[in-house]
């Protein structure tokens, strides 16, 4: 029992020397590959827009967010983002009548819009890929006025995952998947 502690107290401070040591490092490497002006990857993003910044208003963009991307599942198997582009249009009709549908569910007195071009986003991290700010092809769910805090996911290549920033996301079966740098750390140490 002694021995199990003294080997887990060791491996604790082996790993917080390490985080001490490599996390400083690691960020310098992320910031140096975004500053180095990365290629704009092909890709055809959803983005929908919330009628105001209300909790009522944000509650009711995720329910379209959720009921969008229940619509597509399945449906959606693009080869590029053209195809991409091309299915989502063809689903344009589907997408349009679910939106009004949970706007129409919770009461919502605003209508919804879908707008296909070209808009500006932030850089943003999908996992390990990077996407960097630039103008990006985008299927836009305007609800309302589109005044509130959006929501917009990758869907080419299919990256679209629930992801609220927290390191909680959702695989393809619904079921949350939480990455930790120490667990795996942890787990490559005692299995």
């Amino acid at each position: 029992m002694k021995k199990r502690l003294s080997i887990a107290a060791s491996a604790l401070s082996a790993l917080a020397l390490f985080a001490v040591l490599a996390l400083p490092r690691a960020a310098r490497v992320r910031e140096a590959s975004a500053n180095a002006a990365p290629e704009k990857p092909d890709c055809l993003r959803l983005h929908v827009m919330a009628n105001s910044d209300s909790e009522e208003d944000q509650r009711i963009k995720l329910m379209v967010r959720d009921a969008i991307l229940d619509e597509i599942k399945g449906r959606f198997s693009a080869g590029d983002s053209r195809e991409a582009e091309e299915e989502l249009r063809e689903l344009g009709a589907d997408i349009q009548k679910r939106a009004e549908e949970v706007l129409k569910e919770q009461g919502a007195n605003y209508g919804v819009v879908l707008v296909s071009g070209e808009f500006d986003f932030p850089d943003r991290y999908y996992g390990d890929e990077f996407y960097p700010a630039g103008r990006y092809r985008a299927l836009r769910v305007i609800l309302g006025s589109g005044g509130g805090h959006n929501w917009w996911c990758v869907m080419y290549p299919p990256l679209c995952i629930i992801d609220d920033g927290s390191g909680v996301s959702r695989n393809e079966d619904g079921t949350l998947v939480f990455k930790s740098f120490f667990y795996d750390i942890w787990r490559g140490i005692f299995g």
